[in-house]
């Protein structure tokens, strides 16, 4: 089955599943695998990529790239696999100015790549990009992102599903009141 950027958007945005979005299920992590599994597995293989011609198709590619996966393969490291090219899209809408021909209300998505990355100089572009675009909740949570990012160079949080090493540091901030586990 074949998808246009609209129908995931429509899909994604729709009051159906808002609520989800960062208290998903497993009916709905069920659903976007079996519904959209397939359209991941050929954005992988890089058969999406005209899509990153238009605004709209930047935005369904990096929430095919970055969110379906995380409830795809949530618990399991796969779930961050197509992250980076998540982030290229996210950079290539922003560089091309796309980015600006979205509505508020969508950016949030189009930029979270950017918030996932472990990388600290995307983690500055998701909080200049939130401030910019006037998303102050947005901001404050890449804020705490980029701080973390900041302070440990990656999120700890992962360290177990991806098989790293944990430093004594990251230990103790895990089992802290301030960890971030999402």
């Amino acid at each position: 089955m074949s998808f246009t950027p609209q129908e995931i958007i429509d899909y994604w945005y729709s009051p159906r599943l808002r609520p989800q979005w960062f208290h998903s299920t497993r009916e709905i992590d069920r659903e976007i695998a079996e519904r959209y599994g397939a359209l991941w597995e050929e954005a992988m293989e890089g058969g999406l990529d005209g899509w990153m011609d238009t605004p709209q198709g930047c935005l369904a590619l990096a929430i095919v790239l970055d969110q379906f996966p995380l409830n795809m393969f949530r618990g399991d490291k796969k779930c961050f696999s197509s992250e980076s090219m998540a982030i290229a899209v996210a950079k290539h809408a922003i560089g091309n100015g796309l980015d600006k021909l979205i509505g508020k209300d969508h950016l949030t998505f189009l930029y979270m790549p950017l918030m996932h990355s472990e990388d600290l100089e995307d983690q500055e572009c998701s909080v200049r990009m939130y401030r910019a675009a006037g998303l102050r909740e947005n901001a404050a949570f890449a804020e705490h992102h980029r701080d973390i990012v900041r302070r440990f160079g990656r999120f700890p949080h992962r360290n177990e599903i991806l098989g790293r090493e944990s430093t004594e540091k990251e230990v103790e901030y895990l089992n802290s009141k301030e960890a971030f586990m999402g």
